[in-house]
């Protein structure tokens, strides 16, 4: 465990939780790329006519985004949905990440609320959270706004709506996230951030973009947080 993060997570009340990386990889079982191309296809057979670099999109985020920006909201609604309902699927077959349930309990054992600011739909990351054993620990479970990808990270708004619901000033708080879009929107946002950077090709992109702390393991995190129990 480096001193840096010890030290951060000594300064910190507050536990903010990327979904897809530090908790889980949801589309394990059902590949993203999987669900980008049936979107793909989806808006096809709605007579939506697909820019060739969109049809081979490996992101189904990317997809929402892009028809978002697009203007169209019944075809945004529409990809919504759709990608909820696979996201729904999905998490039934995603993979838990290494130490990331016992992150979520150690926080909570030091006495720091955690909540999820995720990208994902709510509804997908709550049906992982309770099959899982882990709705008691997190709260509140913040998912991208409905048809509205605008509004996903690297916008704040959904960090700050999190950082609203438990209470604690945005300097009290660590977002742990896996993407540029968590470090520039928790900048945003004004909170702390650690870089999960679960490839290494992210270690110095996550440092370039001005993240506080970057650990390649939540077992870090999680080793932090008890040290931190034993300590209190």
């Amino acid at each position: 465990m480096s001193a840096d993060l010890g030290r951060l997570l000594g300064e910190v009340g507050a536990v903010l939780l990327d979904f897809d990386g530090p908790v889980c990889s949801i589309f394990a079982g059902y590949p993203a790329p999987q669900v980008a191309a049936e979107l793909v296809d989806m808006l096809r057979r709605r007579g939506v006519d697909v820019p060739p670099d969109l049809a081979g999109e490996p992101d189904p985020l990317e997809v929402l985004r892009r028809m978002g920006a697009a203007g169209n909201h019944g075809v945004t609604r529409a990809v919504e949905d759709a990608l909820c309902e696979a996201e729904r699927q999905a998490v039934e077959t995603a993979a838990p990440t290494p130490y990331g349930r016992e992150v979520i309990v150690a926080a909570r054992q030091a006495g720091m609320p955690v909540a999820a600011v995720s990208n994902n739909s709510a509804g997908a990351v709550t049906a992982y959270f309770a099959a899982h054993r882990l709705a008691e620990y997190v709260s509140p479970v913040i998912g991208r706004a409905y048809a509205e990808p605008g509004l996903m990270k690297p916008n704040p708004e959904p960090i700050l709506q999190a950082v609203r619901s438990l209470g604690e000033p945005a300097a009290r708080c660590v977002l742990i996230g896996d993407s540029l879009s968590d470090i520039e929107g928790a900048r945003a946002a004004g909170v702390a951030v650690i870089g999960y950077a679960n490839r290494p090709k992210k270690v110095d992109a996550f440092r370039l973009a001005g993240a506080d702390v970057v650990i390649t393991s939540m077992g870090e995190v999680a080793a932090a947080l008890i040290e931190r129990i034993d300590y209190s």
